[in-house]
């Protein structure tokens, strides 16, 4: 059975930086496309990037050029880089461990991680 379980949440001001890290564990990491989500105060779950097992990615057109999604097989672990923070990205971030090597269709979720961004 596949845990995912995401870290380094927290506040920061605004123009500051986060790294967020997701550690997936009970399957074999590599082959599965990975992806990280938020939910803020009133709104719905959104996809914020992904990355395929073959390295591909996408993002939100609101985090193009501020935020990174990478992979590290060897642990498997998937990290995203959230720079020039803006108030906006406060949400609750979860990742998402696809059943596939493409980030569509079923997985497992982690429990969020909270993230605040103060003006």
């Amino acid at each position: 059975q596949v845990q995912v379980v995401e870290s380094g949440g927290g506040l920061v001001q605004a123009g500051g930086s986060l790294r967020l890290s997701c550690a997936a564990s009970g399957s074999t990491f590599s082959i599965n496309a990975m992806g990280w989500y938020r939910q803020g105060p009133g709104k719905q779950r959104e996809l914020v990037a992904a990355i395929s097992s073959e390295g591909n990615t996408n993002y939100a057109d609101s985090v193009k050029g501020r935020f990174t999604i990478s992979r590290d097989n060897a642990k498997n672990t998937v990290y995203l880089q959230m720079n020039s923070l803006k108030p906006e990205d406060t949400a609750v971030y979860y990742c998402i461990y696809y059943v596939s090597r493409a980030p569509s269709g079923r997985g497992t979720w982690g429990q969020g991680t909270q993230v605040t961004v103060s003006s």
